[in-house]
């Protein structure tokens, strides 16, 4: 099996893969909702940091804990563990995001009996002085609880070599899509999604090399398809759990060459600094990088790097795929929107949940968009 069928083979079943991870290594799986998580403490801890996206079953002993207005991954995440479906996992960490998050934490401590369960109270507002001594803080005392949840000892060798590691992970998944939007021929965009969402749950100490041999391979052009011609398009949003998504659009006329989401280039972008203090460096690298909706820079700032991605992609336009009742996505909409329209750069709004909309109404959504590109 080469290293992309490796890495889609993961992907496409991560719950068979995280209960692998556990029998075969015996490595602690520890699962997490979002891109603030601060993998690298969890790996300098022996640990395997495991992204959770929500079920594709129905979602109904979730609903005895929580509204129906929560977004479908809060639910859906709860519906898992509460299902039995997460029984490898050794715990979970639940950095300070969203409200429907944050309601998720408690729930999930008292009702979903994991071994153990640490929150990450990080700072929402990263523009003051303070932002930086609290998130050091916040990450010093993460450090802590994981060291008595593990019963290990992180030091700061383990710990820049953790940093080292996913510098690599994130250096080499940057470089591949920088490669794939230079020419979208040499790997799908729903292969790509794979790719990442690979990245998101493997063993850091398997996927390095995996990500390297599918990097010198497109390089290479091993894995190269006919061109696409169509229109380039950025995604912008939360998370995607819907690959159908991309191949929809590529069938429609439009080629996803970039994103601007949590499980895209909001997680392996900006390096951490290896010749400062560990926590300092992994703090700053939260600090300086782009921020999602749960946290703020600044005004202007999620705006502006939007229309900056439109313009260095050379992309024809931007379709925010949001998950339904994700308030923080849909509070900054009006802005973001206004950006792109005083701009000139065309967009759209799909809503979505763990369920897509029939493939004909998606089409005929996406279709239409291309048209007007045209």
């Amino acid at each position: 099996m080469d290293a992309f069928e490796i890495l889609k083979a993961a992907a496409a079943d991560p719950y068979a893969y995280g209960a692998s991870i556990q029998a075969k290594t015996g490595k602690p799986v520890v699962g997490n909702f979002c891109t603030y998580t601060p993998e690298e403490l969890i790996y300098a801890a022996g640990g395997v940091p495991f992204r959770l996206f929500g079920t594709k079953e129905d979602i109904s002993l979730a609903d005895k804990h929580l509204q129906s207005y929560c977004c479908s991954l809060v639910r859906g995440g709860l519906e898992d563990a509460l299902r039995g479906n997460l029984s490898f996992l050794a715990g979970a960490v639940f950095p300070h995001t969203c409200d429907s998050i944050q309601r998720l934490s408690d729930i999930w401590r008292l009702n979903a009996g994991f071994p153990f369960h640490i929150d990450v109270v990080l700072p929402v507002k990263l523009d003051t002085k303070s932002a930086r001594t609290y998130m050091i803080d916040v990450l010093a005392g993460c450090k802590t609880d994981l060291e008595t949840a593990l019963g290990v000892q992180i030091t700061p060798e383990r710990l820049r070599h953790a940093i080292t590691v996913y510098n690599d992970i994130r250096r080499t998944l940057g470089d591949i899509y920088r490669m794939r939007s230079a020419d979208p021929s040499i790997i799908s965009a729903r292969d790509l999604y794979h790719v990442v969402k690979a990245s998101m749950i493997m063993d850091r100490d398997e996927l390095p090399p995996l990500l390297h041999t599918l990097r010198d391979e497109l390089k290479a052009g091993v894995k190269a398809m006919p061109s696409n011609t169509g229109r380039r398009v950025i995604l912008s949003g939360g998370i995607c759990n819907h690959p159908d998504i991309y191949t929809v659009l590529e069938e429609s006329g439009a080629q996803v060459i970039w994103d601007d989401l949590c499980t895209g280039t909001r997680y392996f972008e900006e390096q951490i600094e290896e010749n400062i203090d560990p926590i300092e460096a992994i703090s700053d690298r939260y600090i300086t990088r782009m921020v999602c909706p749960a946290k703020h820079l600044d005004v202007t700032a999620r705006g502006e790097n939007l229309v900056h991605l439109a313009k260095a992609q050379k992309a024809s336009g931007v379709i925010f795929l949001f998950l339904k009742f994700c308030d923080p996505h849909s509070f900054d909409y009006p802005y973001l929107k206004k950006f792109l329209d005083d701009a000139g750069v065309p967009n759209i709004l799909l809503e979505v949940e763990a369920q897509l909309p029939s493939d004909a109404q998606l089409r005929t959504r996406f279709e239409t968009f291309v048209d007007m590109l045209n």
